[in-house]
């Protein structure tokens, strides 16, 4: 009983690590990240929307079975008629004046048919562009997400590197302190000093502690993006390496999707506007019924059909077609205007990123070198330490000093490799 609980609890915490590439992430994200759903679902509304106007082309059928009865002497006498069964008798001035009870039960078919609407086609269209806004919202959220994916991706990352570094100081800080509790036992050096290794493998030890708890929110971060559940610890395959934009655009595209999009949408201000113009013309609309009339209840004894043609023309609608075509004209120019200013603002991103991209990759030559030198200084400080020529907080010291540019180039190369992301976030005219 208890070697099966403990193979579960083993089962429990290997089903709770999973190693996880960049590309396995992206595509998660992109597949079930609720943000990306929401996006499809307001195209499919789009689409929608668009196919409601299909009633510009389309016929409009009806049916209707309507039962009445009056003593009005003018229906009385059209229910009649319409029953096609009036006699000699229904003439009767005291009928005609004075009728009984008329019943009529109507069935009737009725179609409508539009022609001629300029103003409706030009709505569709308008609609349509509609469609494409939201297609290219749709890919500029994928391009968010995936960016995001890659922001944890790159935190996971740079926190595991930490936990390398650390890890690394603290065998070495034991190191220390195992040497300076010989040296202590054998009256060489102070209590003091070993208390200050000790000390150091504490630090250390609580530092770890806190990377784990980054490598684990980062996998939260990962989980929450790829619409999973929380709770797994992620790992980075050994052989990642991130890889940004090969090259470096001088310039934001203009096929980028979010600009595209606003672009559609000013197209369907224009369409719309268009719309409203073409409601000054004439509508020509065909229309037709066929009906049944009887007094009986679901009696079909008489038949009659009705056809024609009809054209209309709204000449004067109080300037209301006037003022919205003036409204949409100004919202019109407001988003052109709002492109123009999220051009020039991802233009200065762009540029901001260039510069980040650059003092990181600077900063990671730079640390290289310093990592190199603290790694010897360290070397020598350990070995004068073994011979008893300097103290123990030099080398504590030189061990930190270590253990910080290790960090600090750690956090460089994360810094690039952001900057990288976002300069490729920022440049995206795809998926």
């Amino acid at each position: 009983m208890i070697i099966l609980f403990f193979a579960r609890v083993v089962t429990s915490a290997q089903n709770n690590n999973a190693t996880l590439t960049l590309k396995e992430a992206i595509d998660s994200a992109i597949s079930n990240n609720d943000h990306v759903q929401l996006a499809k679902m307001d195209e499919d509304i789009a689409t929608s929307n668009y196919k409601q106007t299909q009633a510009v082309y389309l016929p409009q059928l009806g049916f209707s079975y309507t039962a009445m009865t009056t003593n009005n002497p003018l229906n009385a006498f059209g229910f009649k008629l319409q029953q096609q069964s009036i006699t000699q008798e229904d003439f009767n001035p005291v009928l005609l004046n004075n009728p009984p009870g008329t019943t009529d039960f109507m069935t009737k078919l009725q179609l409508q048919q539009p022609l001629v609407n300029m103003d409706m086609l030009y709505m569709r269209k308008g609609a349509e562009k509609q469609v494409e806004v939201y297609q290219y919202k749709t890919q500029r959220t994928k391009q968010y997400i995936a960016f995001q994916v890659q922001q944890a991706y790159l935190q996971l990352q740079l926190a595991y590197n930490a936990k390398a570094v650390l890890e690394e100081a603290l065998n070495t800080a034991k190191g220390i302190a195992k040497s300076t509790g010989d040296y202590f036992e054998q009256g060489l050096v102070q209590k003091s000093d070993l208390l200050n290794a000790q000390l150091q493998v504490t630090k250390t030890t609580t530092n770890i502690a806190e990377v784990n708890s980054n490598i684990q929110n980062a996998s939260d971060a990962l989980s929450q993006l790829m619409g999973k559940a929380k709770g797994v610890t992620y790992s980075i395959p050994a052989s990642f390496s991130f890889a940004g934009s090969a090259t470096v655009a001088e310039s934001l595209p203009e096929a980028r999707a979010d600009f595209k999009a606003m672009e559609s949408a000013i197209g369907a201000y224009d369409l719309q506007i268009k719309s409203n113009k073409m409601s000054y013309l004439p509508k020509l609309n065909a229309f037709a019924s066929y009906q049944l009339n009887d007094n009986t209840a679901f009696g079909f004894g008489s038949n009659a059909y009705l056809a024609g043609l009809q054209l209309s023309w709204d000449i004067f609608k109080g300037n209301a077609t006037k003022n919205k075509i003036a409204t949409q004209t100004l919202e019109r120019n407001k988003l052109a205007e709002e492109l123009n200013t999220q051009k020039s603002e991802s233009e200065l991103e762009l540029n901001k990123a260039k510069r980040q991209l650059a003092d990181a990759q600077y900063t990671i030559a730079q640390q290289k070198a310093a990592v190199a030198q603290a790694q010897e200084a360290l070397r020598i400080l350990q070995d004068r330490y073994e011979q008893g020529l300097v103290k123990t907080t030099d080398v504590l010291m030189a061990q930190t000093q270590l253990s910080q540019q290790k960090l600090a180039e750690a956090q460089a190369v994360f810094n690039a490799n952001l900057a990288a992301a976002y300069i490729q976030f920022l440049t995206s005219t795809n998926q």
